[in-house]
C-alpha cells in the first residue's frame, strides 16, 4: 500500500507522484498549520475548490482524498500506520520551508517506510541547468536560452481505478474552521476542468498575439475565453494542471501557427515558463533570498518607514492612475495584470522608497497566484536588489507607462471608477493638473501623494549611498 500526499500538485492527471508502480494508492492532504500561517483567504479558497475538484475526481473512480490537519510528520506517520503503508510519495517542492518540512517528515516516518519524492512542478529540476562551471545562473537570458533548447518531457498517464486504494474520506474543512475569513475578492473556478479550459482557449487564440499584446493590461479580460494573458498562474501554483501538459500545448499551438510572428509569439510565452523556473531555480541554491537581498550593497539601503504612503499604496489611493488601478485589480479579483505588478513594485520601492518586503508580505496575502519564488524574484528584481534586477537608475514613471501600456485609459477606467468621466489624456496628465483642476474633473479621487521627478531623486541618492557610503 501507498500514501500519496498531495501538496502543489492539485491533479491526478499528468503527475509523477501518482505513476509509480507500487500497489494500490491512499491519496492525501494534510492541512499544515505551518503553511497556513503564511496563506490569504484567495488562496485558502482556491485550494478548498482545488480539493473539492480532485475529491470528486478519486470518487467517481471508487476511492476518496483523505483530508487532515495538523503536523504532517505526525499525520503522515499516523495514516502510514492505519493503512499499512510501505511507501509515501510527494511532488518536490523547491522553498527552504519545504524542504524543512519534508526532512521531518522523512525522519519521522522512519526506515521502515519507503519516501519517494518526485520531480513534478517545474519542466527542469534545480541543478540541471547551470552554468559551464556548475553554478546556478544568476543572469536569465544565459538560462532561459538553455531551458528553451533542452527537450521537454511528455504529460503522464493518469492512474486508473485499479491503482487507487478503496478508502473513504470525510468532509472538507471550511474557511472559517481553518481560521479564514471571506476573501474580499471574487476568486476564479479552481480544479483541472478549469484550467483546462483557460489552457485551450489561450492556445487557440491569444497565444498567437501574446508577444505583442501581454503587456497591454486592458487586453487581460478575466474571461477564460479572451483576453491576451493566460491566467494560468494559479493553476500553475497549485498544480491543477502540470506544466508537461501546458508546454505540450504550447508546442502544439506552435505546431499549428500560420505566421513566423505567431510562432514567435509562442515562444515568448514558453519564455515565461522560463522565468517561473529561472526563479525557482535561484529560490532552491538560496532559500535566504525569501527575507534577504540577492545583490549585496556595500551599506543597507535607506528605506523609509512611510505608514500613510504604504496604507495609500495598499488601498489604491497613491493619486497614480495605473498604480491605483492594479492594486484595486488585486484586491477585486486577488489577480494583478504582469506589467502593472512591475509598475506598482517599482512605485512602491523607488517612489515611497519603502522596503520591498512590505510589498512582497502584501502580495502573499491578497494574490490568489502567490507563488515564493516568483513574488520574491519579481519583487527583488523592481526593487533592485535581486537576481538579474532592474539597475536602480531606471525607475519606472507610472505616466509614461500608464500612457503607453493603457493609451485610452481603459484599464485604469475600470478599476478607478472615479476617474471614468475624465478624458484619457487628463488621466495620463493628472500629475500635472492642479488642484482646482483635478477637483473639476473627480472631486473623489485623490492628489498624487508624491511628486515623482523629486521621489526619483531621491531614490537614486539613497541606492548611491548604499552602494558607495557617500
Amino acid at each position: 500500500m501507498r500514501l500519496h500526499w498531495h501538496r502543489r500538485d492539485l491533479r491526478a492527471t499528468d503527475n509523477r507522484g501518482l505513476t509509480a508502480d507500487e500497489g494500490p494508492t491512499v491519496p492525501v492532504f494534510v492541512f499544515d498549520r505551518d503553511v497556513l500561517a503564511h496563506a490569504g483567504p484567495p488562496r485558502v479558497a482556491f485550494l478548498l475548490d482545488a480539493l473539492a475538484s480532485l475529491r470528486t475526481w478519486y470518487r467517481e473512480r471508487g476511492s476518496d482524498l483523505l483530508v487532515v490537519e495538523g503536523d504532517p510528520a505526525e499525520r503522515l506517520a499516523d495514516l502510514v500506520d492505519e493503512h499499512d503503508a510501505d511507501t509515501v510519495s510527494w511532488c518536490r517542492d523547491y522553498s527552504g520551508l519545504a524542504r524543512q518540512r519534508d526532512q521531518r517528515v522523512e525522519a519521522a516516518l522512519g526506515d521502515a517506510v519507503t519516501v519517494d519524492r518526485v520531480h513534478d512542478a517545474l519542466l527542469h529540476e534545480p541543478g540541471t541547468i547551470t552554468t559551464n562551471g556548475g553554478e546556478t545562473y544568476s543572469v536569465f537570458s544565459y538560462f532561459g536560452k538553455k531551458w528553451l533548447d533542452r527537450a521537454k518531457d511528455d504529460p503522464v498517464e493518469s492512474p486508473s481505478s485499479g491503482d487507487l486504494a478503496p478508502v473513504s474520506g470525510g468532509d472538507l474543512p471550511t474557511l472559517e474552521s481553518l481560521g479564514f475569513g471571506e476573501p474580499e475578492a471574487t476568486v476564479p473556478a479552481a480544479g483541472t476542468d478549469a484550467a483546462r479550459r483557460r489552457l485551450d482557449a489561450f492556445c487557440a487564440d491569444a497565444i498567437y498575439r501574446y508577444a505583442d499584446q501581454r503587456d497591454y493590461p486592458a487586453c487581460g479580460d478575466r474571461d477564460e475565453a479572451s483576453g491576451c494573458t493566460s491566467r494560468l498562474s494559479s493553476h500553475l501554483k497549485f498544480g491543477t494542471i502540470g506544466i508537461r501538459e501546458v508546454y505540450a500545448a504550447t508546442d502544439e499551438a506552435w505546431a499549428a501557427a500560420e505566421t513566423e510572428t505567431e510562432r514567435d509569439s509562442v515562444t515568448e510565452f514558453q519564455r515565461q515558463l522560463a522565468w517561473r523556473e529561472f526563479y525557482a531555480h535561484v529560490l532552491s541554491n538560496q532559500p535566504g533570498l525569501v527575507t534577504e537581498n540577492f545583490k549585496t550593497y556595500e551599506h543597507e539601503i535607506a528605506w523609509r518607514d512611510d505608514t500613510e504612503g504604504l496604507r495609500a499604496w495598499k488601498n489604491g489611493e497613491t493619486g497614480y492612475p495605473i498604480v491605483d488601478a492594479g492594486m484595486r485589480q488585486l484586491r477585486d479579483e486577488a489577480w494583478m495584470h504582469n506589467r502593472v505588478r512591475m509598475l506598482v513594485a517599482s512605485f512602491l520601492t523607488k517612489d515611497l522608497l519603502i522596503d520591498w518586503r512590505e510589498g512582497y508580505d502584501w502580495f502573499r496575502e491578497k494574490l490568489v497566484d502567490h507563488d515564493t519564488a516568483n513574488d520574491v524574484g519579481g519583487w527583488q528584481w523592481a526593487a533592485s536588489t535581486g537576481t538579474d534586477a532592474q539597475p536602480y537608475f531606471r525607475v519606472f514613471n507610472p505616466m509614461t507607462q500608464g500612457e503607453r501600456y493603457d493609451p485610452d485609459a481603459e484599464y485604469v477606467t475600470q478599476y478607478v471608477p472615479e476617474l471614468r468621466d475624465v478624458p484619457a489624456h487628463q488621466i495620463h496628465r493628472w500629475h500635472e493638473l492642479d488642484v482646482a483642476e483635478r477637483r473639476d474633473l473627480a472631486p473623489a479621487y485623490p492628489d498624487p501623494i508624491v511628486d515623482h521627478a523629486e521621489a526619483r531623486e531621491r531614490a537614486l541618492a539613497a541606492f548611491e549611498a548604499a552602494s558607495d557610503g557617500s
